[in-house]
């Protein structure tokens, strides 16, 4: 899994989707979590933690939001150098193939399907993970 001070970055216009993310990432050793209510406030977020020297280390986002979808947060930012490598999770109702065929394309990290529970989270963290630490010792 991830070390426990990993700094994390929730994103969704519900705060009640929010907090149920913050929880689960709390119960799971996690407290160094931020939020943004969409996309567009999100991005600002990711590049000013980076200048500050304070870089995001995991992104968890809805797919669907207001004034800026997370599909098109995460195209942002695997466009940014600065941010290709950064793991991003997504977060949707939607289970459609076609949804999930675009996501891995834009070169999602993994994807969860509403309503999810703890161990689902928890399940999709240590794959990314695995994946994020066999790519490093690859490389």
């Amino acid at each position: 899994m991830f070390p426990p001070n990993t700094k994390f970055l929730v994103i969704d216009d519900f705060a009640t989707m929010r907090k149920i993310i913050r929880k689960i990432l709390t119960e799971l050793g996690y407290t160094n979590v931020e939020e943004a209510d969409d996309g567009a406030n999100a991005w600002p977020l990711i590049q000013k933690a980076h200048e500050a020297g304070t870089p995001f280390q995991f992104v968890i986002s809805d797919w669907n939001m207001p004034k800026m979808l997370g599909i098109d947060l995460l195209r942002t930012c695997k466009a940014d150098p600065r941010f290709a490598d950064l793991p991003f999770m997504l977060v949707t109702a939607e289970s459609e193939q076609k949804q999930i065929l675009e996501a891995a394309k834009a070169g999602v990290s993994d994807y969860v399907v509403k309503p999810f529970n703890a161990a689902t989270l928890k399940q999709k963290l240590e794959r990314v993970y695995a994946k994020t630490n066999n790519a490093a010792k690859a490389s």
